[in-house]
C-alpha cells in the first residue's frame, strides 16, 4: 500500500520557503532553544512566556479543543515518520495474567488454604490462556506480515494483561509495537515492551480510541471488562454507521463473549438488523485469527490502511 499522499507543495510556495530560508528567519524551535538574557518578566505569574511553551496557559479550560488537536496530531505525526500505515489492534482485559503469575498465584492460594482465594485463582490460572494466545496472535501478526509491502503493526493500550502480551509477542520476534495509554487514577506504567518510539499517552478517550481505529485493518477483542466493551462497541458503532470502513472484528473466546453479550436478542427485539451480526467473528486461538485476516486480505497485495479521516467526528 502507498503511503498517504502529504499535499504538495506549489511553486510560490517553494518561492516563499527560499526567502524565508535567505533572511535566515528562526524557526520556534530554534527561538526557544537560543541562549537569552533573563529579564525582570521571567517568575511565576509573569504572561510573558510564549504561549506554546506556558504549560499554565495551555492547561486552561478555554485551551481544552488544543489540547484534543495537539492529542490527535502528535500520535499522527509521529506513526508517520515511524512508517506505521496499518495496524492490528489487540484489546482486552488488564486483569488477565501471564500464565506464570497465575500459577504462582495458585501455588499460593493452595498453601494457604482459603477456599474462597482457591476459587479466584484458578479463575485467573483458566483465564491466563488468553495472554498466551494474545501473545502468539502477536507474534503471528508481526513475522507474518514481514514481507507485506504494508507490514502490520500490532497496537493495544499500552497496559498489563492482554495488552502487555500484545506489547510482548511482537517484541519478542525482533518487531515494533504500538502502546496508546491512557492517563487513570489507579493507571499502571507502561509494560515494557512497547517500542519506545511508539509509546503514547492520552488524556482524552476519544483520540485515543480515535487512534485504534484510524489505521487498523483489523480489531482483536479478548476477553475484558467495560474499557474492552467501550472500545469494542465504539468500533462497531462506527461500521454499522457507515463512519469508518468494515474490517473484520474478531472475539477471541466465543463461550466467553456469547455468555456475555445476547446479540440474538438484539436482533429479536429490532434493537439491530440481522444483517449487523456479520460485523463481528468468534475464534478460539491466535492460528484461528490468523487464519481469518488471510482469508479476508488474501495478503497478497498489502491490505487497506487509509486512515479513517472521518471517524469519532461526534466526538471531537
Amino acid at each position: 500500500m502507498n503511503k498517504p499522499r502529504r499535499p504538495r507543495t506549489s511553486e510560490a510556495q517553494h518561492v516563499a520557503l527560499d526567502k524565508l530560508r535567505e533572511r535566515n528567519i528562526p524557526s520556534a524551535q530554534q527561538e526557544v532553544q537560543a541562549p537569552r538574557p533573563s529579564t525582570p518578566y521571567d517568575g511565576p505569574g509573569s504572561a510573558y512566556k510564549l504561549a506554546f511553551t506556558d504549560t499554565e496557559f495551555l492547561l486552561r479550560e478555554e485551551l481544552r479543543p488544543v489540547r484534543m488537536q495537539l492529542e490527535l496530531l502528535k500520535p499522527e505525526l509521529v506513526q508517520q515518520e515511524q512508517g506505521v500505515q496499518a495496524t492490528v489492534v489487540i484489546q482486552g482485559s488488564a486483569r488477565i495474567p501471564n500464565p506464570d503469575d497465575a500459577r504462582a498465584r495458585l501455588s499460593l492460594a493452595q498453601r494457604g488454604g482459603d477456599a474462597i482465594a482457591i476459587a479466584r485463582a484458578e479463575q485467573a490460572m483458566a483465564m491466563s490462556r488468553y495472554y498466551e494466545e494474545a501473545r502468539r496472535l502477536a507474534a503471528i501478526v508481526t513475522e507474518r506480515s514481514r514481507h507485506l509491502r504494508t507490514p502490520l503493526h500490532v497496537v493495544t493500550g499500552g497496559g498489563p494483561g492482554i495488552m502487555e502480551a500484545g506489547n510482548r509477542g511482537a517484541h519478542e520476534v525482533g518487531g515494533p509495537s504500538i502502546g496508546l495509554n491512557i492517563v487513570l487514577p489507579h493507571e499502571q506504567a507502561p509494560n515494557p515492551y512497547i517500542t519506545p518510539e511508539l509509546c503514547f499517552q492520552f488524556h482524552y478517550f476519544a483520540l485515543r480510541k480515535m487512534h485504534f481505529v484510524m489505521r487498523s485493518v483489523a480489531v482483536v477483542c479478548f476477553p475484558g471488562g467495560f474499557g474492552t466493551l467501550d472500545e469494542l462497541f465504539e468500533t462497531l458503532t462506527l461500521m454499522q454507521t457507515g463512519k469508518s470502513r468494515r474490517r473484520p472484528v474478531l472475539l477471541v473466546g466465543r463461550e466467553f463473549w456469547e455468555r456475555l453479550i445476547n446479540l440474538q436478542h438484539l436482533v429479536d427485539t429490532g434493537m439491530i438488523s440481522p444483517g449487523d451480526l456479520h460485523l463481528i467473528q468468534y475464534a478460539e486461538t491466535a492460528e484461528e485469527v490468523w487464519q481469518r485476516l488471510h482469508e479476508h486480505y488474501g495478503f497478497e497485495a498489502a491490505p487497506p490502511a487509509e486512515p479513517d479521516s472521518g471517524a469519532h467526528e461526534e466526538d471531537v
